[in-house]
């Protein structure tokens, strides 16, 4: 499919750019995504979560009432979970949530949230550019000419750009990355995605396409 290239400015450069239906217009896979997104989400997690057992909390191990005669249950430990103060039943510890998924899986789920992308008309292309300097300004005003300012976008580079990243880091709404790196989810949590040109050709490279 061929889609119009723009400028900085948001006009139309009248020049074309082919996107590749081998990527962009596959039918989306949403179960390979629900994969894709869960794993991303579970490698952030710390799982540093935990919570004292029975043998870990303070307090005296002598029992602290005789076994019989009390008209109450037989109690062995104040540290018992039963007791306030106790321990804690069954409670989180450490642990690693990471979990491994097929290469060709993530694959499959990053083309699929591209090509959502463009099924919901939220896909722009526009010509490789450049600040002199870190500019928060400038960036503000080329999401303004691009009708994204008030929404959630994502700007996908061909390589490392310091002054457009810097320019970008301090909006809320705006954020930068590189396509040979971009996840399922940095994709599909934007409401838009605008991609370079570089960017294309990036995405054609990181997923073989002649």
């Amino acid at each position: 499919m061929e889609i119009k290239v723009l400028n900085i400015q948001g006009k139309e450069t009248g020049r074309t750019i082919q996107l590749e239906d081998s990527i962009f217009g596959i039918e989306p896979n949403d179960h390979a995504i629900y994969l894709d997104v869960k794993q991303i989400l579970a490698n952030r997690r710390q799982g540093t979560h935990k919570s004292k057992q029975r043998n870990e909390v303070s307090g005296s191990t002598r029992k602290f009432k005789r076994q019989k005669g009390t008209g109450t249950a037989r109690a062995g430990s104040i540290k018992s979970p039963l007791f306030r103060g106790g321990g804690r039943i069954f409670g989180p510890v450490p642990r690693d949530y990471n979990f491994k998924l097929n290469k060709k899986i993530k694959q499959l789920a990053r083309k699929s949230a591209l090509a959502y992308k463009v099924k919901e008309n939220a896909l722009l292309v526009i010509e490789d550019f450049n600040f002199d300097t870190p500019k928060t300004k400038e960036f503000v005003n080329v999401c303004r000419n691009l009708n994204v300012a008030d929404k959630k976008t994502l700007f996908l580079l061909g390589e490392i750009n310091k002054n457009i990243y810097l320019s970008s880091r301090n909006l809320q709404k705006q954020k930068t990355a590189i396509a040979s790196t971009v996840n399922t989810y940095e994709i599909l949590n934007a409401n838009m995605l605008v991609l370079t040109e570089s960017s294309v050709d990036a995405l054609n490279k990181m997923f073989k396409v002649s």
